[in-house]
């Protein structure tokens, strides 16, 4: 073993005591950035925070290496979702990590940062043999990446990477992800008083029920979802209600069927709030892009070979579930989702383990140095 699993978990204790919700990470980010500069890597904080409404920007970071090998990318994310202010990590005697009491653990995705520290610390202490490897830290990830989305890639050395942020074993990587097209429905019907006169109001909230009703929702098929995951209307019980607005979102591994079905959806709506005599306003807006790494992809076979070489199986998966290497895809860099010990992840029984946190890192110090 190369890494150090005292540090390591002192790292991710560390790491935990910091409030980094979306657009407030600045503490953590400039924790983080100290690190990679006490490292010897070039680090550059971008404008992310100022065109997104945020506390700071992602960290990007490069230490040097032998560029007759290929420049690898490194990726998690600084933010955690709610609830996370005053999060603090307890650490069990069987080695199970648990946030002390109403709040998550932060493991998603503060285990990716830290396998991600330790590897470039026993880097640096070993004088190791490698390519060039850059690291990006992103902000804002939580709320569909919108940090990496104002990223400038262009400057990037790096066409591969590897994203650590997917909950499960260590060992687990995916390698497909879907298009995920968010829709907003507002409505606008008539008020009335709901005693003396409800038949004179448009009643927004039963044209929204009425089109919600007709809708599909859930696992559409094998490949494909639809979620109406927001509904807020009315003033008050009294008052036939106005106005309603809906959120919802579709998720498919096809991008052609995501947009389908958000656009289907927003039809549903616009035909009943026709059929009620109410008005309506919609917007779709796409948050991801769907992608699929081939399986004969050296980013694929590095992984495979550098986690038997660790006595791990690797295991191949898709995920519904958006990351930063959507938008690395979009931008030509080929990755994986690579899992970094985190289980139950967005919730207050959200747990890691000292063992998977030090495979996480003993993983990507694998990836580092395996073409080396």
């Amino acid at each position: 073993m190369r890494t150090n699993p005292v540090r390591l978990v002192d790292e991710f204790m560390r790491l935990i005591e910091f409030d980094s919700p979306s657009y407030d990470e600045r503490k953590l980010a400039d924790y983080v950035m100290d690190r990679l500069h006490g490292l010897g890597l070039f680090v550059l904080e971008d404008g992310a925070g100022d065109k997104i409404g945020g506390s700071c920007g992602n960290v990007y970071g490069l230490m040097k290496g032998d560029d007759s090998l290929p420049p690898l990318m490194f990726c998690a994310h600084l933010d955690t979702v709610d609830p996370c202010r005053g999060k603090r990590a307890v650490l069990a005697p069987n080695g199970k990590i648990m946030s002390r009491s109403g709040t998550v653990l932060g493991a998603d995705d503060l285990s990716g940062v830290a396998a991600i520290l330790e590897a470039l610390t026993v880097l640096s202490e070993e004088g190791t043999r490698h390519g060039p490897i850059e690291v990006l830290f992103t902000v804002a990830e939580e709320v569909y990446c919108k940090g990496s989305r104002v990223f400038d890639f262009s400057k990037v050395l790096s066409e591969q990477a590897y994203v650590l942020d997917l909950a499960g074993p260590v060992g687990t990587a995916a390698y497909a992800a879907p298009s995920i097209v968010t829709f907003s429905v507002t409505i606008r019907g008539k008020a009335a008083h709901a005693g003396f006169e409800p038949q004179r109001g448009v009643h927004a909230i039963a044209v929204a029920a009425d089109a919600i009703s007709r809708l599909r929702l859930g696992l559409v098929d094998e490949e494909t979802t639809v979620n109406v995951g927001q509904i807020r209307g009315g003033q008050a019980t009294n008052i036939v209600p106005e106005s309603c607005v809906v959120r919802g979102e579709v998720r498919s591994l096809r991008h052609d069927k995501a947009m389908d079905q958000a656009q289907a959806a927003v039809r549903t709506f616009e035909q009943a709030a026709k059929a009620a005599g109410a008005e309506v306003e919609t917007d779709i807006a796409i948050a991801a892009a769907a992608y699929e790494t081939p399986l004969d992809h050296p980013v694929v076979t590095r992984f495979e070979r550098a986690c038997r070489s660790l006595k791990i199986a690797p295991s191949l998966t898709k995920t519904m579930g958006g990351s930063d290497n959507n938008e690395l895809a979009l931008n030509n860099i080929t990755g994986l989702v690579v899992a970094s010990g985190m289980f139950r992840c967005h919730s207050t029984k959200e747990y890691t383990t000292v063992d998977e946190l030090t495979r996480a890192a003993e993983l990507t110090l694998a990836l580092m140095t395996m073409d080396a």
